[in-house]
């Protein structure tokens, strides 16, 4: 017996902590297995961009290494 594709919960979207009161410019992000689901937070049934796992990896260090700065 072979087993089909399982059924995926919703993924869980979030802002960053950085967003501030203006929700005039501010994205979301959600974890999936495979890496990070981007959209816009004012078009939240609009298109959404899927990141690797490494991609997103490599830009939250770049991200962190710019701020230490």
């Amino acid at each position: 017996m072979s087993v089909g594709p399982q059924p995926v919960s919703d993924p869980v979207w979030f802002k960053s902590s950085y967003s501030g009161g203006n929700a005039t410019e501010c994205v979301e992000a959600a974890f999936i297995p495979f890496g990070v689901l981007v959209r816009d937070s004012k078009e939240p049934q609009g298109h959404e961009v899927a990141i690797s796992a490494n991609a997103w990896r490599l830009f939250v260090c770049s991200i962190r290494a710019i701020a230490s700065k």
